[in-house]
């Protein structure tokens, strides 16, 4: 069912945990996720998360924490390169596209229409079909130049949504960040995850109560 079916991108930028998270999450609340992990993802997943051997050859799912019912069923794995996979074409429906981390790299290919992997050109469907694409750009300092490129996507209908988590749910671990970031990004498409990490005011003993 293509109501219950999401892309999930994960691309070479610091925070490949944010991806990993977001697919584990998906899964675990009912939905078919197809993934696709950059070249550089994989490096870079190695370094930050431990992941040894990682490799687009080898599924991505081996290290997810989901059993392997789970993984078989509502994964579907594709390899960045394979350009004639069905999501290169605008036929190919699912609610929405979200791609989590998002180096400077593919924000720039994706801003400029440069389909240069099966990642960006999947991207490049979402925006000429009018469907939500989630762009979690993840750098800093942010040039002009990467600016103007996420200025332009949100132009295009993208919805952008920088990984810079809250600390008003007074997060205690670097998961309740993690999190954080993957409830803002699926309530961004509907798809409510935590409510208890929402805004509800200042819990002081004098709330409500006239400072004068």
């Amino acid at each position: 069912m293509t109501e219950q079916r999401i892309v999930v991108g994960i691309s070479g930028a610091s925070g490949t945990v944010y991806g990993t998270r977001l697919v584990e999450t998906l899964v675990r609340l009912g939905w078919e996720v197809h993934l696709l992990v950059s070249q550089s993802a994989w490096k870079v997943m190695q370094a930050e998360l431990g992941i040894e051997g990682a490799s687009p050859s080898t599924p991505l799912t081996r290290w997810l924490k989901l059993t392997d019912e789970e993984a078989r069923d509502r994964i579907r794995t594709y390899n960045v390169r394979d350009i004639a996979a069905p999501m290169a074409s605008g036929t190919f429906r699912a609610k929405a596209m979200i791609v989590m981390p998002c180096s400077m790299k593919t924000v720039a290919a994706m801003a400029h229409g440069y389909s240069d992997n099966l990642l960006t050109r999947c991207a490049d469907c979402f925006l000429k079909e009018k469907r939500p694409l989630v762009v979690v750009p993840r750098e800093t300092p942010l040039s002009s130049i990467h600016l103007r490129n996420l200025a332009t996507l949100a132009d295009a209908g993208a919805h952008v949504i920088p990984a810079m988590p809250g600390f008003y749910h007074n997060p205690a671990t670097i998961d309740d960040l993690v999190d954080f970031m993957v409830m803002k990004v699926l309530e961004s498409l509907d798809i409510p995850l935590r409510h208890d990490m929402a805004w509800k005011g200042p819990q002081r003993a004098d709330a409500g109560h006239s400072a004068d």
